[in-house]
């Protein structure tokens, strides 16, 4: 079994659309939020992609779950991993996104690494620094995504503010 990051950021904003995402319905495609996040991702620091990076990492639990990220742009000098991300709306799947990321590089053997948090549009930056109690929170988190990946049993939608800019809208509420 496979999980990714991205698994692991839809895991914090809805489990259901990390359980239509495992089980094969992408809707970013629709998506013009999406289509603005990748645009301000290429256009904020056009510089980055001939200074940092970029990297595929996976690692391997229990012979079981493979865990696969790749990192746009990675500092291998300064061990940091830049995100840029469009919203702080889901500020903390955002964070759980890059701990699993700089939990990856541990698990590839390079240790101390840091991520920058990047919101362009908001002109903000935040550290994002990976501790032992993240990394069991990564684990049990991981246990849920296989777990939400092998049920046949969609979970209910959550009903939150968010959901209306998401690219699953129209799938959630089309009964009402």
């Amino acid at each position: 079994m496979n999980i990714n990051a991205t698994l692991i950021n839809l895991y914090h904003v809805c489990p259901r659309e990390c359980w239509l995402h495992t089980n094969g319905i992408n809707m970013e495609h629709t998506s013009d939020t999406v289509y603005d996040g990748k645009l301000l991702h290429e256009t904020s620091y056009s510089q980055r992609a001939e200074k940092y990076t970029e990297i595929e990492l996976s690692a391997t639990l229990n012979d079981e779950i493979t865990l696969t990220g790749k990192i746009d742009f990675y500092d291998a000098n300064e061990k940091i991993i830049h995100e840029t991300k469009r919203s702080d709306k889901v500020e903390e799947a955002h964070e759980w996104q890059i701990k699993y990321y700089i939990w990856l590089l541990e698990l590839n053997g390079i240790e101390n690494a840091q991520a920058i948090l990047e919101y362009p549009t908001l002109r903000h930056k935040s550290l994002v620094v990976l501790n032992d109690a993240d990394k069991q929170h990564l684990l049990s988190i991981i246990s849920a995504i296989a777990q939400l990946k092998e049920s046949d049993i969609c979970p209910p939608k959550i009903n939150a503010k968010i959901c209306k800019s998401c690219s699953y809208y129209e799938l959630c509420y089309i009964d009402e």
